[in-house]
């Protein structure tokens, strides 16, 4: 059985075909085949299957590494398309795949790049279903009441803003990233994303992913950022600097996002015969 991994600004996914598979994908398989040691490594999993709408390219299942379900991936679903134009899916440039957050559109700039509709932010939602409308509220971290601000863009986003890019870089994200995830408020646990503006239309930012860490890179992440950083006052177009490389975010009046980037395939996988049995057993 083969699978594909495919990286966005060091942001890795393995990306399988759901009618391929020889197993049923579960919160163990995932957990399995994402582990560094034991399995593949990755940050998630990206599942492909059939859509019954012929106007949908595929129905997109994105699975974080622990084994939990994200309701979009602005990176997953970047590498997504571009694999559905390499692989032969469909020969157009311009693509649609459904997302547990509704269907999402993208147009293909390149071989290795996307330009993805991520949809109209929120700063009310469900997923903060105690938060005000504005989306401004504080966590207490470390005794002190740090401010944030709530995006929703698919997937619920904390956007902290920071004074420098020192005090950026000397976060302990392994230590505060999972204060903002479980705290009670958020349902479903919410993404975090700490950021600074260096200035001329662009910020820095540190990503924490709920049920993955701090990655490197994160499409929604970064959208979070720059949606808190124009509402903060900041014009559209902005860049966002990432440990993994650069976005472009797009955010016009009504919050609609979109999402600018690259991607491209890193290796296709054959899973030995002892690991099929391995993932069977899980």
């Amino acid at each position: 059985m083969e699978l594909e991994r495919w990286q966005a600004l060091g942001n890795e996914y393995l990306i399988v075909e759901r009618e391929r598979l020889r197993f049923e994908l579960s919160a163990e398989t995932v957990r399995l085949l994402c582990d560094e040691a034991a399995g593949l490594g990755a940050d998630g999993i990206l599942e492909l299957a059939d859509d019954e709408d012929d106007a949908v390219s595929a129905a997109l299942t994105i699975w974080n590494s622990d084994g939990s379900q994200a309701e979009l991936s602005g990176n997953g679903s970047r590498q997504a398309f571009l694999y559905l134009r390499a692989s032969g899916w469909t020969e157009s440039n311009s693509l649609a795949i459904r997302t547990p957050a509704g269907i999402i559109t993208a147009e293909l700039t390149g071989p290795d790049s996307a330009t993805i509709q991520i949809g109209q932010a929120s700063t009310a939602s469900s997923q903060f279903p105690g938060g005000p409308g504005d989306g401004r509220s504080e966590i207490e971290i470390d005794q002190i009441n740090e401010p944030f601000q709530f995006v929703s863009v698919g997937n619920p986003q904390c956007a902290f803003e920071v004074q420098s890019p020192e005090l950026l870089d000397a976060l302990e994200l392994d230590r505060i990233g999972p204060i903002v995830e479980n705290d009670r408020r958020f349902p479903a646990r919410t993404n975090a994303c700490w950021w600074t503006s260096l200035g001329e239309g662009k910020i820095r930012a540190r990503i924490f992913e709920r049920g993955v860490g701090e990655t490197t890179s994160s499409g929604t992440g970064a959208s979070g950022a720059a949606v808190a950083s124009v509402l903060a006052g900041a014009s559209s177009p902005v860049t966002v600097l990432l440990d993994g490389g650069e976005l472009l975010v797009e955010v016009d009046l009504s919050l609609n996002v979109e999402l600018s980037g690259s991607a491209n395939r890193v290796e296709r996988i054959r899973l030995s015969d002892q690991m099929l049995a391995r993932i069977s057993n899980a």
